[in-house]
């Protein structure tokens, strides 16, 4: 079982690579879009990288779920996600650290969430950490 730190060298050196960045900007609190500059695109080609780099299979959709709350107004309403849907995100994303999202659960504030330390989080729930 690898250590946190070992999983952060191994996601930092994957995102390096994919997102063409420097190593100095992939900190543990770096966004994937706000800070790294991601697309959409470059979420499939992490998550490929990231297969073959811990030996693990990422479902579509259980790193990034990124679709979880299209189309449904039990969680979202006026563009903030509700506290039933607070509880999904917490139920599908059980790595994430949603404390900053709870004080402002806008929906446009959601991919502030897909930080490198939540691919490291998640990494380390599906190592067996």
């Amino acid at each position: 079982m690898p250590t946190k730190d070992e999983v952060f060298q191994k996601v930092r050196s994957t995102l390096v690579d994919a997102l063409n960045v420097d190593e100095d900007e992939v900190t543990p609190s770096a966004r994937l879009r706000g800070d790294l500059n991601a697309e959409s695109i470059d979420f499939l080609d992490i998550v490929f990288r990231l297969e073959k780099q811990f030996g693990v299979k990422i479902p579509r959709e259980e790193l990034f779920p990124e679709s979880i709350f299209q189309g449904d107004a039990d969680f979202v309403a006026d563009g903030k996600v509700t506290p039933k849907g607070l509880a999904e995100l917490q139920e599908r994303m059980p790595f994430a650290d949603l404390s900053e999202f709870r004080k402002d659960p806008r929906l446009d504030k959601m991919e502030d969430l897909f930080t490198v330390d939540l691919i490291v989080n998640y990494l380390q729930r599906k190592l067996g950490g």
